[in-house]
């Protein structure tokens, strides 16, 4: 019984035109024995299983050879391409620099290297994995890299060229090996099994492909694992069994379940992939893959992008022709959102079912709201009654010393204000103003302060209240006495309450009223309750023009922080890193 030899080693390339997938790189090198232009040390860098070894055995051999052929390959008929092919031969020298790294197996290297060869006219030393070597191997190896021995070739092969000290890298000429695509691998594999006495189907031999990632020698892995598997006839099924991998009709029928909508079916087939066995990431991320060949399947140019066998590629095709370009890039986007978030997920199953029912609902995304109601969840409606309350008087933002007052639909502004803002709430009908553009801020809005609900639908009913103009004179002892009174009956906003006992108004001219404050925080206060605090003045003191101003007091423009916004600025102007750790960490201020 002959000893049993595995494709990746019985299928090894010996020369250069069998190699697969390289077609470029063994060009060159050919073209270099040719013309005699030989350099002294290569680098042969790329990922696993494509070809690096094989090339750099295969130049060994060629540029030793005694009588090449006339297309520059190894003529195998001489004495010294029959040393190499029995594995005798002294002009070849392999190196695995994964278990010999140490300056001592490099020293006994370049001892090797001074002895000329005793058949043809180079020394090759193939040292593979060289980026394993420590520092002080690669430093005791710099010098005979740079100036070795005419008849001294040195070929390198790693799958990290990275790691490679750069001084190595200046010393080599460079060949990056890419990897294999998966019509050379499908070609080569009908190749084998064609020698092998093996049927099988190109589909089968295509997923084999996807599977080896642009590895040959992981392919043919594989394919020794399905003959064994399928003794000798290789079908589509029989791969995706042995291979535990998805088939393409999951994904088509999910398809189906996402353009009709149907959430349901959609769970029932995310149930049916679970209960085999397979890992929730390995679907959602097969369904991205999914929709992305449907794109490049609906145009013509794109269609080069696409790799599968012929049957399914027709299919494909069909299923395009289905699929909206906005909905195949929708889908493609939430299907990457739930890979990222796939791995931090508690619950990742919920996940999965979420993304699902987000994917079914892309059809009907864009059809009027009647026929909406059925498979999507509508808002919730307002309330009718806070609809039909009449809008707040909403206060803007004017520099000190404006007169001019407009109406305004109430709106979201922030608290940080210029140190001489002027707040004027807005008593006549007027076109509402253009809202300034102001730049994103570390703050707080009026949203996030809140007002609670009786407050608002009291002052709503005051303001509603004030149907015409009503200008009575009032003094500066008047308007103090009406300031502490709504001071006082400030229960639970601390802040503010304390901001009023603190800063006095100071009555000016045209019933304006000014507030001097000592800090921002304090005008952030004064700001976010002007609503309630004007009309209740207004009421009081029987005066709708009344209007306030709130300013930093000059004094006080740099004085000590006092919010947790003012002493963030305040660290962040010592110490500018603390931006960056803030992004970097997502925290927010409290």
């Amino acid at each position: 019984m002959d000893n049993y030899i595995v494709s990746a080693r019985k299928y090894r390339p010996s020369t250069f035109r069998s190699v697969v997938g390289q077609k470029s790189l063994t060009t060159t090198l050919k073209n270099a024995i040719e013309s005699n232009k030989l350099a002294h040390a290569y680098l042969f860098c790329g990922p696993r299983g494509v070809g690096k070894t094989s090339c750099a055995r295969i130049f060994a051999k060629t540029i030793n050879c005694l009588s090449p052929t006339a297309d520059g390959e190894a003529c195998n008929e001489c004495e010294s391409c029959k040393a190499f092919n029995e594995q005798r031969s002294y002009n070849i020298h392999e190196l695995d620099a994964a278990s010999n790294n140490s300056v001592d197996d490099i020293r006994a290297l370049i001892d090797q290297v001074r002895i000329p060869p005793p058949i043809g006219k180079y020394k090759v030393f193939i040292i593979d994995e060289v980026h394993m070597l420590s520092s002080a191997a690669f430093n005791a190896f710099l010098k005979t890299l740079e100036e070795p021995p005419h008849h001294a070739l040195f070929i390198l092969a790693t799958t990290e060229k990275h790691k490679v000290l750069p001084t190595i890298l200046s010393r080599c000429q460079i060949y990056d090996f890419s990897r294999i695509s998966i019509a050379d691998m499908v070609e080569h594999l009908q190749y084998v099994a064609s020698c092998e006495g093996v049927n099988a189907e190109p589909e089968a031999l295509n997923v084999i492909a996807q599977k080896a990632d642009g590895g040959m020698r992981d392919a043919l892995s594989i394919f020794d694992q399905v003959v064994s598997f399928t003794s000798g006839n290789i079908t589509y099924q029989a791969v995706i069994d042995n291979l535990n991998v998805l088939d393409y009709e999951y994904y088509f029928r999910l398809t189906d379940a996402m353009l009709s909508g149907n959430v349901r079916s959609a769970l029932l087939i995310l149930n049916d992939i679970l209960s085999k066995g397979f890992d929730g990431q390995n679907i959602i991320t097969g369904l991205a893959a999914h929709f992305r060949d449907l794109l490049v399947c609906r145009d013509e140019a794109t269609l080069v992008l696409f790799e599968v066998g012929a049957s399914i590629r027709e299919r494909y095709k069909e299923m395009a022709k289905r699929c909206a370009d906005q909905f195949l890039f929708k889908a493609i986007e939430l299907a990457n959102s739930c890979d990222l978030n796939y791995r931090v997920s508690r619950n990742k199953r919920l996940l999965l079912e979420l993304t699902l029912i987000q994917l079914c609902q892309l059809i009907n995304a864009g059809q009027p709201a009647d026929d909406k109601k059925k498979g999507l969840i509508e808002p919730i409606a307002s309330n009718s009654s806070i609809q039909s309350a009449p809008p707040l008087q909403q206060p803007v933002l004017m520099p000190a010393g404006t007169k001019n007052v407009q109406t305004a639909r109430p709106q979201v502004m922030t608290t940080n204000m210029p140190p001489s803002a002027t707040v004027i709430p807005q008593t006549t009908d007027a076109a509402p103003p253009k809202r300034p553009v102001r730049p994103p801020q570390f703050g707080t809005s009026l949203k996030d302060i809140g007002v609670e609900r009786s407050q608002v639908q009291k002052s709503t009913v005051q303001t509603s209240n004030i149907s015409q103009e009503i200008v009575n004179p009032f003094t500066q002892e008047d308007l103090s006495r009406c300031w502490d009174a709504y001071a006082a009956s400030i229960d639970k906003k601390v802040y503010l309450k304390n901001t009023m006992i603190n800063c006095k108004p100071v009555l000016q001219d045209n019933y304006f009223f000014e507030v001097g404050v000592h800090n921002p925080g304090q005008q952030d206060e004064l700001s976010n309750g002007c609503i309630d605090l004007l009309s209740y003045l207004r009421t009081q003191l029987k005066n709708t023009r009344i209007q306030m101003r709130v300013r930093i007091i000059e004094s006080n423009e740099k004085h000590l922080a006092y919010t947790s916004t003012e002493k963030y600025e305040h660290l962040l102007n010592i110490n500018p890193v603390l931006g960056r750790l803030k992004e970097e960490f997502n925290l927010s201020l409290d």
